[in-house]
């Protein structure tokens, strides 16, 4: 068991070809190549607007965070 020979493949690809018809399957694969490119392309738009909102909320996040010191001792076994 386990995956199939390449001879499995090709007579599935064939079947598919025999039911779909390959004009069919072309639009398909174009279909689906527009929608991987519109993905692509809306993730790096989404990329670009949070790499240029990064800096404002880094700027504000540091004018409003306070410093808090404190001295930290060791701890002994009485």
């Amino acid at each position: 068991m386990g995956s199939f020979s390449i001879w499995h493949w090709l007579v599935v690809l064939v079947i598919v070809a025999l039911i779909f018809g390959t004009k069919k399957l072309r639009n398909m694969g174009e279909d689906l190549g527009g929608a991987v490119k519109g993905f692509k392309k809306g993730m790096r738009d989404a990329s670009e607007e949070s790499d240029a909102k990064a800096p404002e909320a880094v700027t504000q996040r540091t004018q409003s965070e306070d410093t808090i010191d404190v001295q930290a001792k060791e701890k002994t076994d009485a």
